[in-house]
């Protein structure tokens, strides 16, 4: 096995972001100013989301041999960088540095894994795929319908973001198109470092989530809106990834890179999104949305204004409108959104808007953008930080 090669991204350029950079590896109780070294056998690999995991049986720092678990990234991620379960076969001889959990025994974040061959694979590595099929769908697919409107179906994903540090210790977030122009762990200007890479000052606290999280909030809250966030805890299960439950239809589009599918008919937009298999249906017949059971992806209306199409969603469940930024709402948020495809049919641009007059002073304001994805939709496949499959939820799009 040789050293992988930097993965190529159909269409990939930098993406482009409004809402907080996304935590890949989650600001979390992993010291990463220490490092570890395991050396030992695998037992199993557990590819599921938000973290994979490395089972291994290992001779761990204090020279005693016991089972260990190493955090990978999200399946989803690692599946876009040409992760396979194939490479982790029981009884390998494996060495895996990274570094400790601060309160859970033989748990580490890895950094590294090297191979009885010599071969090695860091956190953020890259696996050559041996084809990108992107490219292939786009050319196979109609850039107009036959009624004439763009085409929007297919599998679409942002460009993934990895950390500037291959092994994920250091540096910040960025796309892999900046990423191959920076030196390893390089924090390009006018950016900060992830908060709880190693030697800032989150990570020094003695609290690091809470630390973490302390920073401004994006939008100017109500009364209402402040109170609530006063009761919030984003690491603790108020946070609904932490309970494997959709965030928003906002939030969850372009989180963690996931591969988000589209099918398009003349009456509807159907969106299944690829973080929290998150189900929308965007209604194009004109009809007023009729009264029900609010739901986490709300009721969306669309209409083209030309080859734009503008969708208006509301009847949504009060929640969060992004939890890394701290962004709660109320039941009368109001989303509009205006979806943009370019000439060449490879980039789908999202511009968006928020309001909520119970929870929000102004609007949120943002835009974002997928590609053809080079690997197809899969379902996310989520278990919880304590080991609990996903549970249904009231998230569907009516």
């Amino acid at each position: 096995m040789k050293q992988w090669s930097v993965l190529f991204v159909s269409g990939a350029l930098l993406a482009l972001a409004a809402m907080p950079a996304p935590a890949h590896h989650g600001v979390s109780n992993w010291d990463l100013n220490k490092d570890i070294t395991l050396t030992g056998t695998l037992t199993g690999v557990e590819l599921v989301n938000p973290h994979a995991w490395l089972k291994l049986e290992a001779k761990g720092p204090d020279g005693t041999v016991g089972a260990w678990r190493c955090e990978m990234r999200s399946a989803s991620s690692l599946r876009r960088s040409g992760w396979t379960p194939e490479l982790f076969k029981a009884g390998l001889a494996v060495t895996v540095t990274g570094s400790p959990e601060r309160f859970k025994a033989h748990q580490c974040y890895l950094s590294t894994i090297r191979f009885a061959d010599g071969s090695s694979m860091d956190r953020y590595g890259q696996r050559q795929l041996a084809a990108a099929s992107g490219a292939a769908s786009v050319s196979r697919r109609a850039l107009r319908t036959a009624d004439g409107h763009p085409n929007l179906a297919g599998d679409w994903a942002a460009e993934q973001r990895v950390m500037t540090d291959p092994r994920g210790q250091n540096g910040t977030l960025v796309s892999l198109t900046e990423a191959r122009t920076l030196k390893p762990g390089e924090v390009p200007a006018g950016q900060r470092a992830f908060p709880g890479a190693r030697g800032t000052p989150e990570s020094l606290a003695a609290d690091p989530i809470k630390a973490a999280w302390d920073r401004p909030i994006p939008v100017t809250l109500t009364e209402a809106g402040r109170k609530a966030l006063q009761r919030f805890d984003p690491a603790s299960r108020d946070n609904p990834r932490l309970r494997c439950e959709p965030t928003n239809i906002l939030f969850d589009w372009t989180f963690d890179s996931v591969v988000n599918r589209i099918t398009q008919t003349p009456d509807r937009v159907t969106m299944n999104y690829g973080h929290m298999d998150l189900p929308r249906v965007i209604h194009l017949d004109g009809k007023a949305p009729p009264r029900g059971a609010a739901t986490r992806a709300g009721y969306s209306v669309g209409r083209w204004d030309g080859d734009v199409l503008v969708v208006e969603t509301s009847g949504f469940l009060p929640g969060v409108l992004n939890a890394d930024a701290r962004v709660l709402h109320g039941s009368g948020l109001k989303v509009v959104e205006r979806f943009e495809l370019d000439a060449s049919g490879t980039r789908l641009t999202r511009r968006y808007e928020a309001a909520d007059p119970d929870f929000f002073a102004d609007r949120w304001r943002g835009e974002d953008v997928v590609f053809p994805a080079e690997v197809s939709y899969s379902p996310y496949r989520c278990k919880d930080p304590g080991g609990a499959p996903a549970k249904a939820a009231r998230t569907g799009g009516r």
